[in-house]
């Protein structure tokens, strides 16, 4: 269950990934879910008072994994190796795939495949009890910061993809508003916790500019 789909019966590009009941990253998720019920998401982003920032990272990369699994599973028939032979954000930017481990290399390879690659990687990370570990008392790696940033730099190319590439399909298939309202919430929440550099946000950079405006003039900066 994603905080912002709800129960919404989807079809998934991958299996989603569980947060076992009963742990604390339950309890945190579902902190998560009523936050985001206020609607102002620059808010359900802001690390809960007293809580590790590791596991409100971690509790949300999971999240963002099915939000973009269930948004990309939507456009998947249109997502096809003769209409994306790249991985591409517009004309400007191509992802090559690389994980450092079965392919050291970057490859040029289309869209699907780059996506499959990456959605199963971020899957065995977040699988790995030793990098993302569930159970109450075991520590997080000491380089979990940068293996969060990783991850999400690199889900970002699948939002990116789909608004440049899949935008018209988006629109007819009324997924609009859902995609709009998982991106501005991954937008704020790597900006509340500086997890992505600038230039990595650059292919979707107006469309940055123009949602968190509207945010801002919803919702003024408040002093916290």
């Amino acid at each position: 269950m994603s905080f912002l789909f709800g129960s919404r019966s989807s079809k998934t590009f991958k299996p989603k990934k569980h947060i076992p009941e009963g742990t604390h990253q339950y309890d945190l998720m579902k902190h998560a879910e009523a936050t985001l019920g206020s609607g102002n998401l620059r808010l359900a982003v802001v690390l809960p008072e007293g809580e590790d920032l590791n596991e409100w990272v971690a509790v949300n990369t999971v999240d963002f994994f099915n939000q973009i699994n269930m948004l990309y599973g939507t456009i998947t028939e249109y997502c096809t190796e003769e209409r994306c032979p790249v991985m591409s954000a517009g004309p400007k930017y191509e992802y090559h795939w690389a994980d450092g481990t079965t392919i050291k290399k970057p490859i040029k390879c289309s869209a699907p495949k780059y996506i499959d690659y990456l959605m199963t990687w971020v899957q065995d990370q977040l699988d790995d009890e030793t990098l993302f570990p569930s159970k109450i008392g075991v520590p997080f790696p000491k380089n979990f910061a940068s293996i969060a940033k990783t991850i999400l730099k690199r889900l970002f190319r699948v939002y990116a993809h789909i608004y440049h590439q899949h935008f018209q399909e988006v629109v007819q298939l009324g997924e609009e508003a859902h995609l709009n309202t998982s991106f501005k919430h991954f937008v704020f929440f790597v900006q509340e916790f500086n997890l992505i550099e600038r230039r990595e946000l650059a292919p979707l950079q107006e469309l940055i500019e123009k949602l968190t405006q509207r945010d801002r003039e919803k919702y003024p900066e408040k002093k916290r």
